[in-house]
């Protein structure tokens, strides 16, 4: 994962950098635009195969936290708005009838959703998309749940259907050729499934649009005791920039050269003073002799990695509550909670665009009050 989202995030980096750039002619924007397109494509390949890799390897562990259905159903709809109005077509969704909050790895509930939505979208040139939901069985302490994703699109004939949710394998080459995709996503939501008690299926016809279903087994929250819920992140005001925190000192600790010129391209603008560590040794070490406003953390750097580095810089003077944010292509799971066990106050997963970094900075500079 590491070895290949590091220079995956030099690619899309420079890209984006490139693509806010005000001279550029119509044909290098065009061709720019392409490559920040293939590249997230590629990258979408990149965490299917190694998302697969690990569940048939056994390594796969679910991450379950309380969460509400309807910010869920939320994000799903912000992440697909543009696709569906660039097709036309409307999405209904149908799960008010549901509890509102459940317990469950709520990040692979949305791959999966997201999955299923976005083919429906892929798949259906004119109609309507429906995203509905019921409870199979429900006890106290736990909820069977079926979602279901319904689009009038192209349909499937029973043999296309019989190799759907098989790794590597699509409806037909033609779908292939005419639509893209490597056939790893359905088989992924199966193992997802069935990893949360469930199963996957499929009831379609051709030309008639298509039915695709899963269910899972969710933590039924039941306790009267008001529950944390995703703690609300606070955003920074209306209208800030980071140029409204010039003169701020960040602490870069990146090991490699053309991810540490990304950094430094993407905010050379912006006013904030940048210095760079090539590992956690030094960083440690510049921490020491002067404090800086904010800190971005590689998790794997040689002679000291990123984790290390962090719990020694937090037993430093000043720096119990300095914002620490890991950027790195360590960006399963389980790194994300090792960077928060350590005293890091976020995760970026490379590779890792202006928009989002920029966010990200607004929002902890903001919280510094620096």
């Amino acid at each position: 994962s590491h070895e290949i989202r590091t220079p995956m995030n030099a690619i899309i980096g420079f890209t984006d950098v490139l693509l806010r750039r005000d001279d550029l002619n119509h044909f290098q924007r065009n061709n720019l635009t392409h490559i920040a397109t293939s590249a997230k494509h590629l990258l979408q390949i990149i965490n299917d195969i190694l998302d697969i890799s690990k569940i048939e390897s056994g390594k796969f562990e679910l991450s379950p936290v309380e969460f509400r259905l309807s910010a869920l159903i939320d994000h799903l709809r912000s992440l697909l708005n543009e696709s569906l109005r660039t097709k036309g077509l409307s999405l209904t969704i149908d799960v008010d009838h549901l509890p509102e909050l459940f317990l469950g790895d709520v990040t692979r509930l949305k791959q999966m959703l997201l999955n299923y939505l976005s083919n429906a979208i892929k798949f259906t040139e004119r109609g309507c998309i429906r995203l509905g939901a019921s409870i199979l069985e429900e006890s106290e302490d736990e909820c069977w749940v079926r979602f279901e994703v319904e689009d009038t699109g192209i349909g499937l004939n029973e043999e296309q259907q019989s190799r759907l949710f098989t790794a590597f394998e699509q409806a037909d080459s033609s779908t292939v050729r005419r639509y893209g995709g490597t056939g790893l996503g359905l088989a992924i939501t199966r193992h997802l499934a069935q990893l949360m008690g469930g199963d996957t299926g499929v009831t379609s016809q051709p030309g008639k649009g298509s039915l695709f279903w899963f269910s899972v087994r969710l933590g039924n929250v039941t306790s009267k005791v008001p529950i944390p819920i995703e703690t609300k992140v606070v955003e920074p005001h209306q209208g800030r920039t980071l140029q409204d925190y010039a003169g701020a000192r960040l602490l870069i600790a990146e090991d490699d050269d053309f991810n540490r010129m990304v950094v430094m391209q993407q905010l050379e603008d912006t006013g904030l003073v940048l210095e760079y560590a090539e590992n956690g040794k030094i960083a440690v070490d510049m921490a020491q002799s002067q404090h800086y406003d904010l800190l971005l953390m590689d998790m794997q750097m040689p002679e000291m990695g990123g984790i290390e580095a962090t719990h020694l810089i937090r037993q430093l003077p000043g720096y119990q509550s300095t914002p620490i944010i890991a950027m790195t292509a360590n960006a399963f799971a389980e790194d994300k909670q090792a960077c928060i066990d350590a005293g890091m106050n976020e995760h970026l997963g490379k590779p890792v665009v202006f928009n989002q970094l920029t966010a990200t900075l607004l929002r902890w500079l903001e919280r510094a009050k620096v």
